[in-house]
């Protein structure tokens, strides 16, 4: 699963490709927790074992892709 953060006053996006197991609803909590208040932060672990912090501040928007086997590459990925 990929979670796309998008950082206000910027054009960047932060993207991490979290592990297979990833539980959605657990990621979607975390989510949800770090963005009730300006004071937290977004803590998540990417598949590689790395863990990335975003403070709540700065998050402009979290975007939660699909599982890794429900993405479709290639011409007939329409």
């Amino acid at each position: 699963m990929d979670v796309r953060i998008g950082v206000i006053h910027t054009v960047k996006e932060i993207d991490v490709e979290l592990p297979g197991d990833a539980d959605r609803d657990s990621i979607r909590a975390a989510i949800d927790k770090a963005l009730a208040d300006d004071d937290n932060t977004l803590w998540l672990t990417d598949r590689h074992g790395r863990e990335i912090a975003v403070p709540s501040a700065k998050i402009a928007y979290v975007e939660l892709g699909s599982p890794d086997s429900e993405r479709r590459i290639g011409f007939g990925a329409g």
